[in-house]
């Protein structure tokens, strides 16, 4: 007899989704509204109006303490001790083989605190490796994942959306920032962050405080358009957006290299860090002859691509592998991003296709992104 698998755990926007009439699914070990009608819709909303999402099943661990920065610093491939209080910075916990364990967004909320967010599916990985890693510094790590509901607004409407709501200085608030305030009167960290390519906010409160704030965002975003959405079109809009996905483009074997992100490891910093040894000996290899590149493909038909599915040359060889794709609503054509053989990764490389169940199917190779919000 086998055990019954877990219930997944809800947000505390449960009955919000339940009552919209999204169709739910078990992501990460929760259960996640996927859409509320077309994703199609949902994803064009965010593009020209604004989209409300619950990302509550993001994982939250706070470090505290004189040695929180040099502790981050360590455990890390940035150089989180020189981040200033207010800002944030995308980084990644790699293991000793340089592989990527996860990548992170990092708040410095002050002098000796941080708040790390994880992917909710790493969430408990990157706890473990933060408590272990920092032994020996003055710090200490906190399990914050049941202390925080995450909404995010996103899409050109959304500064005046949540302006209407709150105390905060939007207009000073920049990209990559985050500053404490009130959203319809209960308290919340505004980050100006998100995994969409619009501009937009990631507001962190207390649980019991998040279904005020949906429905305060509801309303004050109804007449501008904006719309309840789910994981399916955050999947699209990011893969437009060329955001790498952890288990996708990301994975531990893959470095920060291979996945053309080796600008946030920073060897430069004083101390050791978990990984540097390889890391290095990555970023000699990437500046010689990287073994694989991360490029965009845009297909020339309608047939859409899947993680997994092989990239193939004029001759029928494989030279890559899929690792995300999907219709692109803002193109109008079947995207995806692959890991290639560097020589056929230069933009309007000839004779590329992808081998969809048996079918080789054309597909023009691209710069990534694929999608830039005009600033």
């Amino acid at each position: 007899m086998t055990d019954a698998p877990p219930t997944p755990r809800r947000t505390a926007l449960d009955a919000r989704h339940r009552a919209l009439g999204a169709t739910m699914t078990d992501f990460a070990g929760w259960d996640m509204p996927l859409r509320y009608g077309s994703e199609r819709d949902e994803h064009t909303a965010v593009r020209t109006h604004a989209g409300l999402f619950d990302l509550s099943h993001m994982g939250e661990i706070s470090l505290i303490g004189s040695q929180a920065g040099e502790a981050l610093d360590h455990a890390l491939v940035g150089r989180l001790s020189a981040l200033a209080v207010g800002r944030a910075r995308y980084t990644m916990v790699c293991d000793d083989e340089g592989g990527i364990l996860d990548d992170l967004i990092v708040y410095r909320l002050g002098d000796e605190e941080f708040l790390v967010v994880a992917n909710a599916s790493n969430a408990q990985v990157v706890l473990d490796a933060l408590t272990e890693r920092a032994g020996g510094f003055e710090a200490t790590v906190r399990d914050d994942r049941d202390a925080y509901a995450l909404i995010a607004v996103q899409g050109p409407e959304s500064p005046g959306i949540l302006g209407s709501l709150t105390d905060a200085d939007l207009e000073g608030l920049k990209y990559y920032a985050g500053l404490p305030g009130t959203v319809a009167g209960v308290p919340a960290m505004i980050a100006r962050t998100g995994y969409t390519g619009e501009d937009g906010f990631e507001l962190f409160l207390a649980p019991d405080d998040a279904e005020r704030v949906w429905d305060a965002l509801t309303e004050a975003g109804a007449p501008v358009g904006l719309v309840p959405c789910g994981l399916s079109c955050r999947d699209t809009l990011r893969l437009e957006a060329g955001m790498p996905l952890y288990g996708n483009e990301l994975t531990t074997d893959t470095t920060p290299f291979d996945a053309g992100l080796g600008r946030v490891v920073k060897f430069d910093k004083p101390g050791d860090f978990v990984g540097r040894q390889a890391l290095e000996a990555a970023s000699r290899e990437a500046d010689t002859v990287s073994p694989r590149t991360l490029v965009g493909l845009v297909a020339e038909g309608r047939r859409v691509p899947r993680a997994g599915y092989a990239v193939v040359a004029a001759d029928g060889s494989q030279i890559g592998q899929v690792t995300s794709g999907a219709p692109s609503p803002t193109l109008g054509r079947p995207i995806a991003m692959a890991y290639v053989d560097p020589e056929y990764a230069k933009p309007g490389t000839e004779g590329v296709s992808v081998d969809i169940r048996g079918t080789r199917e054309p597909y023009e190779v691209v710069a990534l992104p694929f999608y830039r919000r005009e600033r």
